[in-house]
């Protein structure tokens, strides 16, 4: 019987001393298993662990699962070293964006992550055939135990490409300079051309990737190509004679011709990249080019347009108003019988001036003018990047050990976990899904303009699933306008109108029929492993087509690991929402996240119901994918529903159409604090915002620019300002103190808010502050003298 009876081996990791077998009986191998049938016969080489044997025609195949690739995600399970008790462990591992992290069990990949390590600056070992380890800097080691070694291969592979990648994303957000920038703004809305830029980018950004995995395929196929080399010559050093010799000298001739081969393929491919490398940035800078001089003409060919369909407007209102003779005032010129002009009505917006005569060719120029200002609009161009999220490492105990129990607006927080906008813009980010709103106000039922206004309170949770860092706390009278009356037809303002406890007021006006307000004030309480946060305060929505008026609550939200393993969010609770005009009402309810629960995890549901009580649509979905509503055909009362006796209530609905569903994040959200379209243009600096503007703070705005050391001594200074004009006002209202006046009611905290007016609420009866107006006003004649230095 000979060697080449064992017909193939896949791995090579063996037993610890070669076998002297004398006899007919079955080999276990202790890895995988498998039941190897061996005969009369010395095996003068070590026997493969974990292998596929052919022998007498009968085929042994271990069933040992491998891990699954999927796009640029390996996932698998791979034992991992815990400690002398224990040992190796068996963990579910996922390879995903140049970051590989390990969970327990693949059930745990939605909430609890076990650890992570980035590729791109760690460094990557083999010990044996099945064994490696993986090292971040000594901070994080991983020491990892494949099943068998081709599945050991299979991971050194996908972890050499995903470190390679990794790298060179790191090396380019480094350099990137004037050259090319990826974060061009894209075409305007109605524009076009934005799906075909996209398109082109992420076409750029495949081929970098390729050329990138070329590069280091070449790397690993040298590498390889040099070990196999020294094996085999390390085999032909043996002087093994007869039909195994032969084998050999014939395997070694043939490496050497591949090798020969790859050197060839290798060299080619490396002049490739360096042609690649070299040309790539022109190229792009030509793209650029072409892409704003398409941007041009197609700005153009829409001035020209608006001018033409304004041109057609103002011809028919010329003809309507001609047909009107009793409300009309018309008077001719004697100099010019080709022309008569027309005075418009008192209630028209606007003078129009137009012939009557067809052939107007002599006042085109005039009219193309006219329209020029009615029918024209500056179209603004917002961000789609800001700088990526740089990597500070802090001691994160160090700091959350002493605030367990306390108030988290008072507690002096770093930077480190913050987000690079303030809570007024946070504030702001709940019209992300404003078209809920516009819909809404269109809705001939109540009960159906109440389902859009129920998915509008759910949609403002969408933008926080990833969102684990702390907003700026706003410093008193700071204020943030988001001016989109062009783009999408509303403006909106927050101030800072207190500071403890901590309260803003916010106020958003739609041209489109609806007008949104609160005032919400934050507590939260630091309880060891998570946070909780608590919204206090009431957001209300009116419509003024049907007068509805509507009111709700937001819900709790809960930061979960805060010390140990990753941050995630969820969100826990009940809403009512209330049309105060029809005495309509929607319960929506949040389901808190339980391991053991069956149902999806951020499970919302929700009833509207009428005035009395009879329920009309359902609502389901998640907050943080997309909602739908069901029309109820019939309800009925169900079984008992838990150990309370409590009878379900079952409803008859029809097919469940779509409300809402959540915006896709940008590309590169995840280096980017995981910021959605909108919140990327929050702190988009604007020319002619007040000077209180969030967009005008220091310390947010080095923190957006990644110097976290300067933003920390700014943060330090503002607090220290604002601790001082605080006391400030105490004085001046102790000094003004009279006998009447207690010294607790004198030394209070007498600031007024600029533009909102502190009053009684007429629906909820609480105290809020309102808008009082003026502000889009001073904007437009550029006069701030009444805003306060708190900057």
């Amino acid at each position: 019987m000979s060697a080449s009876f064992w017909c193939q081996v896949l791995h090579v990791k063996c037993f610890t001393k070669p076998m002297l077998l004398s006899s007919v009986f079955d080999v276990v191998c202790c890895s995988c298993h498998v039941n190897l049938k061996v005969l009369n016969f010395y095996l003068p080489f070590k026997v493969p662990q974990i292998c596929i044997f052919i022998l007498g025609g009968v085929m042994s195949e271990p069933k040992t699962p491998t891990p699954t690739p999927a796009g640029d995600t390996y996932k698998g399970w791979v034992f991992k070293w815990t400690n002398y008790i224990k040992g190796y462990q068996r963990r579910w591992f996922v390879l995903s964006n140049g970051l590989l992290s390990y969970y327990r069990t693949q059930a745990e990949m939605g909430h609890t992550c076990r650890g992570t390590i980035n590729l791109a600056t760690a460094t990557i070992t083999v010990d044996d055939a099945c064994n490696f380890v993986i090292s971040n800097g000594g901070a994080q080691t991983y020491h990892l135990k494949a099943s068998c070694e081709v599945e050991r291969q299979r991971w050194i592979t996908a972890l050499e490409l995903a470190k390679a990648k990794a790298a060179c994303m790191q090396a380019e957000s480094d350099d990137s300079g004037d050259d090319f920038s990826p974060s061009s703004p894209p075409a305007a809305p109605g524009q076009g051309g934005g799906s075909q830029n996209s398109e082109v980018q992420s076409a750029l950004r495949t081929l970098g990737s390729k050329v990138e995995d070329l590069s280091t395929c070449n790397d690993l196929i040298s590498k390889h190509g040099s070990a196999l080399q020294r094996s085999l010559s390390e085999l032909d050093s043996l002087r093994l004679t007869g039909e195994a010799g032969d084998k050999i000298r014939q395997v070694t001739e043939r490496a050497t011709l591949f090798r020969i081969t790859s050197n060839a393929m290798i060299n080619a491919c490396r002049d490739f990249l360096a042609l690649a490398q070299a040309h790539s940035k022109r190229w792009q800078k030509a793209l650029q080019a072409e892409r704003e001089q398409r941007v041009r003409l197609e700005e153009t060919l829409e001035q020209l347009a608006k001018q033409h369909n304004h041109l057609e407007r103002a011809f028919r209102g010329a003809a309507q108003v001609n047909a009107s003779k009793n409300v009309i005032n018309c008077f001719s010129s004697d100099e010019d019988d080709d022309n008569e002009f027309f005075d418009a009505m008192e209630e028209a917006p606007e003078f129009i001036t137009v012939p009557a005569d067809p052939q107007f060719h002599k006042s085109v120029s005039c009219l193309l003018s006219h329209a020029n200002d009615f029918g024209s609009c500056t179209i603004y161009k917002r961000r789609t990047r800001i700088p990526d999220k740089p990597n500070y490492s802090l001691n994160l105990w160090s700091i959350m050990k002493n605030c367990i129990g306390k108030e988290l607006s008072k507690i002096p927080m770093p930077v480190n976990f913050n987000e690079p906008i303030s809570m007024l813009q946070r504030l702001s980010e709940d019209l992300e899904y404003h078209e809920l709103l516009d819909k809404a106000a269109k809705c001939q039922s109540s009960l159906e303009q109440m389902c859009y206004v129920a998915a509008f309170s759910v949609s403002s949770y969408s933008t926080t699933v990833h969102r684990t860092g702390k907003p700026f706390n706003p410093l008193l009278g700071e204020t943030y306008e988001l001016d989109r009356q062009r783009e999408s037809g509303y403006r909106s303002l927050c101030e800072q109108v207190s500071h403890h406890p901590p309260a803003a007021a916010h106020h958003a006006i739609s041209d489109r029929g609806w007008t949104l307000r609160q005032e919400i004030t934050v507590a939260s309480k630091f309880r060891g492993k998570y946070l909780s946060i608590m919204p206090l305060g009431t957001i209300h929505a009116s419509f003024e087509k049907s007068n509805n008026h509507y009111t709700w609550k937001k819900v709790t939200t809960t930061v979960h690991n805060i010390i140990v393993g990753k941050l995630w969010i969820d969100q826990s609770g009940e809403i009512d929402v209330v049309n105060h005009t029809t005495g309509d009402r929607c319960h929506l309810k949040f389901a808190p996240y339980s391991y053991f629960s069956r149902d999806i995890a951020r499970k919302v549901t929700g009833v509207v119901m009428d005035k009395d009580g009879k329920a009309h649509y359902v609502l389901s979905g998640t907050w943080d994918e997309k909602m739908e509503f069901s029309r109820v055909m019939q309800s009925s009362r169900g079984g008992e529903n838990g150990t309370e006796g409590k009878q379900k209530t079952v409803y008859q609905t029809l097919k469940a159409r779509e409300l809402w569903r959540r915006n896709p994040l940008p590309e590169g959200a995840e280096t980017m604090y995981y910021f959605t379209a909108l919140a990327l243009t929050l702190n988009e600096p604007e020319e002619g915002v007040a000077p209180t503007d969030s967009r005008r703070r220091p310390d947010q705005r080095l923190m957006e620019d990644g110097r976290w050391d300067e933003a920390n001594s700014e943060k330090q200074r503002l607090e220290e300002k604002q601790r001082s004009a605080r006391r400030e006002r105490e004085r001046e209202a102790a000094s003004q103190r009279t006998s009447s006046q207690s010294e607790e009611a004198a030394l209070h905290d007498n600031y007024q808010a600029l533009w909102f007016d502190r009053c009684v609420d007429q629906i909820t009866g609480e105290q809020v502050h309102i808008y009082k107006g003026g502000y889009w006003e001073e904007k437009e004649c550029g006069s701030w003298e009444g805003c306060p230095d708190i900057f």
